[in-house]
């Protein structure tokens, strides 16, 4: 098929707002034998704005034949779960100290949320594949530390049963949630499963989508490029701090360890998935060697 009649049939299902399509053609030769994964936080998805341009980026990224995998958080749907029921939480260094109630609604509300994605994608004429704790689990985990309860560590991932979905060119859709010898579920920092599964895969991107526009440096200007030495500096001066360390660390974690490029990149502004990869600026901070 010619390039020509290439962009007609994308024209079909291309975004308004999105990039120039004239130049998607250049991308899709980049990224074409390329995996890239893709880790939505549940802070950025309550919004259903923002949910539904995310199902669109995502099934228009699937429609061109790319190879993407998405993996999802949700806690702020846990939240108020959590507050419904009248279980109160502590959190240890950014992450909730998970008891057996509060894994079981944990699970529950990540599940539904995952069952959310899947059929909206599915809405729109992509073919999803659920995956969590209950259904097609790929990853199972140790405990992180007594303290904190059920909540684990990625020990091993099921990459043959991913690849197989990814081949077929559908798209996995992966709550964190994993389960241990026992059998038993532990909740999973989103990151981390995240960074864990772009590591066992050797994506060529991990994008988390975050709700900010990046790392930002001393000054508050947003840094578009940065080495993991660099980023590391500056934790140090605690000019990135807080909420942003685990995420950093788990980004530098999956630099060093077979992903070619990390991008943390706002992902409450439309079309921003399309905006990074259908461009050479891109759209956040990326993190490579």
């Amino acid at each position: 098929m010619s390039e020509e009649k290439n962009l007609d049939s994308i024209k079909k299902f291309w975004p308004k707002n999105a990039p120039d399509i004239n130049i998607i053609p250049k991308y899709i030769d980049k990224y074409k034998k390329e995996l890239i994964v893709i880790k939505y936080g549940g802070n950025v998805l309550i919004d259903r704005n923002i949910f539904n341009n995310f199902i669109e980026d995502i099934s228009v990224l699937n429609k061109l034949c790319l190879s993407i995998v998405v993996v999802h958080g949700g806690g702020p749907r846990i939240e108020r779960k959590l507050k419904k029921e009248n279980i109160q939480t502590n959190f240890i260094n950014g992450l909730r100290v998970t008891d057996e109630k509060v894994i079981a609604i944990v699970e529950e509300v990540l599940i539904d949320f995952n069952k959310d994605i899947v059929n909206s994608l599915n809405k729109k004429g992509s073919q999803a594949v659920s995956i969590t704790s209950k259904s097609n689990n790929i990853i199972n985990v140790v405990p992180d530390n007594k303290e904190l309860g059920f909540v684990g560590i990625p020990n091993s991932i099921n990459s043959k049963f991913l690849k197989d979905v990814i081949n077929q060119n559908q798209i996995p859709v992966i709550a964190p949630l994993g389960i241990d010898k026992e059998k038993q579920t532990y909740n999973i920092n989103g990151d981390t499963a995240a960074s864990a599964i772009a590591k066992k895969l050797k994506s060529r991107r991990l994008l988390l989508m975050t709700n900010v526009e990046g790392v930002y440096d001393d000054r508050k200007n947003l840094i578009s490029e940065i080495k993991p030495f660099d980023i590391e500096n500056l934790i140090k001066l605690k000019i990135v701090q807080g909420g942003m360390i685990p995420k950093i660390k788990n980004c530098i974690d999956a630099v060093e360890n077979g992903v070619r490029g990390v991008v943390i990149l706002d992902g409450r502004k439309p079309h921003s998935i399309l905006d990074e990869i259908f461009s050479d600026k891109g759209s956040g901070t990326l993190i490579r060697k």
